[in-house]
């Protein structure tokens, strides 16, 4: 029985819909976040690199340690294997700032999108609506204006 407790558990958990709703939120964050990276990668960056002197962010690298060439012998074959260059790669980091950046600017302008929209929605749920204008009292029957016609003559005689 404990088994089916914890199935039935997981079950109303994974069906809740804020659980739904976070995973929609990852699969278009992460569609998103491709979106932006192409946008900074194949226009942003390429502008602002033609604009301080036709500079590409990636390619900018700071050489800690240059690279060793592979040795060989007078047969041609390898004595000692190459050895890679060692470099702070900070033009990418840069490249990944600016990416940052832009993401976090959109998600600041879809934030106070979506809170003003709510604003707007709470204003007009407090607006009351304007009651209507009173209806006019119907006309009294003709047998009411007898009535008062006869109180009236009563009230005359005494």
């Amino acid at each position: 029985m404990a088994k089916s407790t914890f199935l039935q558990d997981f079950k109303a958990f994974a069906m809740k819909g804020n659980v739904i709703d976070m995973a929609v939120g990852v699969i278009i964050g992460g569609a998103f976040g491709k979106i932006v990276t192409s946008v900074v990668n194949d226009l942003i960056m390429p502008t602002v690199g033609m604009l301080v002197g036709g500079v590409n962010f990636t390619d900018l690298k700071l050489t800690m340690k240059e690279a060793v060439p592979e040795k060989l012998n007078e047969a041609g074959e390898v004595i000692e294997a190459a050895v890679p260059a060692v470099t702070l790669n900070y033009g990418n980091f840069l490249q990944q700032t600016f990416d940052f950046l832009i993401i976090a600017f959109c998600i600041f302008l879809m934030v106070k999108g979506i809170a003003k929209l709510n604003n707007l929605k709470k204003k007009e749920e407090e607006i009351p609506a304007p009651e209507p204008a009173p209806a006019p009292e119907p006309e009294p029957s003709a047998e009411e204006k007898l009535l008062t016609e006869i109180r009236d003559l009563l009230k005359n005689k005494k």
